[in-house]
């Protein structure tokens, strides 16, 4: 395979990769207790190769600790506030409407997927959710699909066809393990048949949603995603892995929900003052979280109570942080015109909401476990070769997850 190791550039980051396949891989949802309690097992040896030969450490993701928001900087390697996507679904005061930020259309930053595909790079994006397909995919020449519509893709529309024969795999349930490992395969699949060689797999979370890290049905899909690990390793592939967001059991002790729904509890305090909640974890897949996650946002009418609600709100059990719109700009890196009039964080169990009808928990395949908030904030990242000088001293200086393609493309002995 004739790789290119022309450099370029993206959002003011210079990238030198080697004439090697590059893999980044988002596990989503992946809380560093996944891989740890998997590796007690000893059922990941070779993301225990991995470590041991190149480098496994904790970084910071972006806050919210939400799908679209932290694919857009690992994508990017910059902050929301550069980015522009500030959570799932957002109100656009603009048009006075709720929407999905699923379009490119709201991305503010070039892609360093994009620029690698402009050097001269064979680029595939594979993730599970199609959600994610167009954002991740903007300007980019090459491969983009879903495992979620495999056997959708055209070759005028996704850079590929016959996706199902070339992966040797059915199109999954996006509600199953085999969403993610379908994502994997195709990687694995894409590299061996000299498709692609800069390869962004981006995996789903509904496995985490669903089980805790000692569960069997946990440990079996970290053993099956170590598998292709392993081929994408033996493919001679320098493989960067980290995750968008942690996960956490969001639960009271008798294992019931444990939600506050702030929109029912302001008006109670307040009255009836025109309040808005926002809930940016809400997306088209809310079987797995019922759209409850440890972060909201809120749009009031009367602006001349904000600092009351505020002061009131910090107070409350179960809430940790409170932001007004300047002061979220600046501590959660948040783009002004994409949030509310105050950000409002849970604690490490519990989970912030609207109305309870606007919640459906019947849905849920187990107990609550969600994310978004600062409790699921640190993830993993893992690189399979060793790091340079440079590399292990930013490593040592509060990464974040979205320096993932700058570790795994400029990071490495390679």
């Amino acid at each position: 395979m004739n790789i290119s190791t022309q450099s370029f550039e993206a959002n003011g980051r210079k990238f030198q990769p080697a004439a090697k396949p590059i893999v980044v891989i988002c596990i989503d949802g992946s809380a560093d207790e996944y891989l740890d309690t998997t590796l007690l097992f000893d059922r990941m040896p070779n993301l225990k190769k991995m470590a041991r030969q190149g480098y496994r450490g904790m970084v910071r993701g972006a806050l919210p600790s939400f799908t679209n928001v932290n694919n857009s900087s690992i994508v990017t390697g910059v902050t929301p506030a550069v980015h522009g996507i500030s959570g799932n679904f957002f109100y656009n005061e603009a048009i006075d409407q709720e929407v999905m930020m699923n379009s490119a259309e709201y991305l503010r930053a070039e892609t360093i997927l994009a620029a690698a595909s402009n050097a001269g790079r064979k680029l595939a994006v594979v993730t599970a959710k199609e959600k994610l397909r167009d954002i991740l995919s903007f300007k980019m020449k090459g491969i983009a699909i879903s495992a979620e519509k495999a056997n959708q893709a055209k070759m005028d529309t996704h850079g590929i066809d016959n996706v199902e024969q070339i992966v040797g795999y059915p199109t999954p349930v996006i509600y199953s393990a085999d969403a993610s490992l379908f994502v994997l395969r195709a990687g694995v699949a894409f590299i061996r048949q000299g498709l692609a060689d800069f390869l962004y797999l981006s995996l789903t979370d509904y496995m985490q949603h669903t089980f805790s890290p000692e569960a069997e049905e946990s440990l079996a899909f970290y053993e099956a995603m170590d598998v292709e690990f392993g081929k994408l390793c033996d493919l001679g592939a320098i493989v960067g892995a980290t995750a968008d967001h942690g996960m956490n059991a969001k639960v009271k002790a008798d294992g019931s929900p444990n939600v506050l729904y702030v929109e029912d509890m302001l008006e109670a305090q307040f009255g009836d003052k025109g309040f808005r909640v926002i809930c940016p974890i809400t997306d088209p897949y809310v079987k797995h979280h019922g759209a409850l996650g440890s972060y909201v946002v809120v749009h009031v009418n009367d602006k001349s109570i904000i600092n009351d609600i505020k002061n009131w709100l910090s107070i409350q059990p179960g809430i940790t942080e409170v932001y007004d719109r300047a002061t979220a700009v600046h501590v959660l890196e948040q783009p002004a015109d994409r949030i509310g009039d105050l950000v409002v964080l849970s604690g490490r169990d519990v989970v912030v909401g609207r109305r309870p009808q606007y919640h459906d928990l019947s849905a849920l395949d187990g107990t609550l476990r969600s994310h978004g908030g600062r409790y699921e904030e640190m993830v993993p990242m893992i690189i399979s070769h060793p790091l340079n000088a440079a590399y292990k001293m930013k490593a040592a200086a509060d990464p974040r997850n979205f320096d993932i393609f700058d570790f795994t493309v400029n990071g490495t002995n390679h």
